[in-house]
């Protein structure tokens, strides 16, 4: 049917000039109709569709393509597609070549900033009006593929973080083995030592054997705690909550590590009322966050540094910020803090940001972190309060 249409308009058109002004009427209104069937076809499509001159004006454009590229039927009047997107013109090559015999078919991606950050993909295909000698066009399809492309790149670097996870969880799980036997080798060397120490003799020599076996315990210990920490950030377990005092896990986190942060003279001032509010939490877990937050801070600063701990608490949650004089992040690094395996320190592992964050989150709560270079850093944890919790599931009664 389409192609008798075509043919017997392709007559009426070759007799324009013996046309009567009823069939000259009539010719302009089946054209008009055409046209119309044809544009309402076009605007129908989720993709945007472009006919380009060679010289990149747009000749034409459906309702998908203002979209996509943000302008009006009246703005685009007068445009042409290289101005809309730079770079554009000089990948196409022979593409756009008049000389050329050959009239590939062009795929492109491309980044659009406006109206919205978003990815295009360009299919351009040329071909030439009726005639001869006839100026060759373009028709241009644009597709937003900003999803398909956001998806596979999350897909990616899932399966490169999993994969990465899955290799590191077996050589912790192999460096236990081997921290095992040390430890245990250890102990048979100081049950030994000990028995020596009985001959007077062999005193001296037993004391410097002793401080070395020492020294290597805490290393064996040192390395088992860093398996320990990685361990619990690629196996997370969900959190046993119970009614908990934030102060007294802080006082009891922050009376273990007294000894190190004197020794790197580093001074803690802690603001945090035994009256402050409960929250349902994990007590060995918030210990985990406590730590990583403390000792970041002690890390980043010079003997004669101060960690500033302060609380507060509003109708829904309970606060503790935790404030250094270390030497900050930069901006950079600050967008990239929760990251896994980022890390600014040498020899760190980039874990104890992304463990705090996924504690907090799992506890209902949030953690925020800001920071000035060269001045130092502030890092607020935030939990709901336990009679918050009370008050909202006990709502409905009191409104009924």
């Amino acid at each position: 049917m389409a192609g008798k249409k075509n043919s017997s308009l392709d007559r009426m058109l070759g007799r324009l000039d013996t046309l009567d002004s009823v069939n000259l009427a009539n010719l302009v209104q089946r054209l008009a109709r055409e046209r119309g069937l044809f544009e309402e076809i076009f605007n129908t499509l989720q993709e945007g569709v472009l006919v380009i001159t060679a010289d990149g004006a747009i000749e034409y454009a459906n309702d998908a393509a203002h979209q996509l590229i943000g302008l009006s039927e009246d703005e685009l009047v007068g445009q042409t597609l290289w101005r809309l997107v730079p770079g554009l013109r000089p990948t196409l090559g022979l593409a756009m070549d008049e000389d050329s015999a050959v009239l590939p078919i062009v795929a492109r991606e491309f980044e659009l900033t406006y109206p919205e950050p978003r990815t295009v993909r360009l299919y351009m295909v040329p071909f030439r009006g009726a005639g001869r000698g006839a100026e060759r066009r373009f028709a241009v399809i644009l597709s937003d593929v900003t999803r398909d492309r956001q998806t596979t790149e999350r897909r990616v670097e899932d399966e490169r973080t999993s994969s990465i996870l899955l290799l590191a969880a077996g050589v912790a799980h192999e460096l236990g083995n081997p921290l095992n036997s040390l430890t245990i080798h250890l102990q048979l060397m100081e049950r030994k030592l000990k028995k020596l120490r009985a001959t007077a003799k062999a005193a001296s020599e037993t004391d410097s054997l002793a401080e070395s076996v020492r020294v290597c315990r805490d290393e064996v210990a040192r390395l088992d705690g860093i398996i320990a920490n990685f361990l619990d950030a690629i196996r997370p377990r969900p959190p046993d909550l119970a009614e908990t005092n934030l102060a007294d896990v802080l006082s009891e986190v922050l009376r273990f590590q007294q000894r190190e942060f004197a020794d790197r003279g580093i001074k803690i001032e802690a603001e945090t009322p035994a009256d402050l509010p409960s929250v349902m939490a994990d007590r060995n877990q918030l210990k985990q966050v406590f730590f990583n937050i403390t000792k970041n801070a002690m890390e980043a600063m010079q003997p004669g540094g101060k960690l500033k701990i302060k609380s507060r608490a509003d109708d829904d949650s309970v606060f503790l910020l935790f404030g250094d004089s270390g030497s900050g992040i930069r901006q950079e690094d600050l967008v990239r803090l929760f990251q896994p395996y980022h890390t600014t320190k040498p020899g760190g592992h980039g874990l104890g940001l992304m463990i705090v964050q996924r504690i907090l989150r799992e506890h209902g709560g949030q953690v925020g972190v800001e920071s000035r270079e060269g001045i130092g850093t502030l890092v607020t944890l935030q939990f709901p309060r336990k009679d918050r919790r009370v008050r909202m599931l006990g709502a409905p009664t009191g409104a009924a």
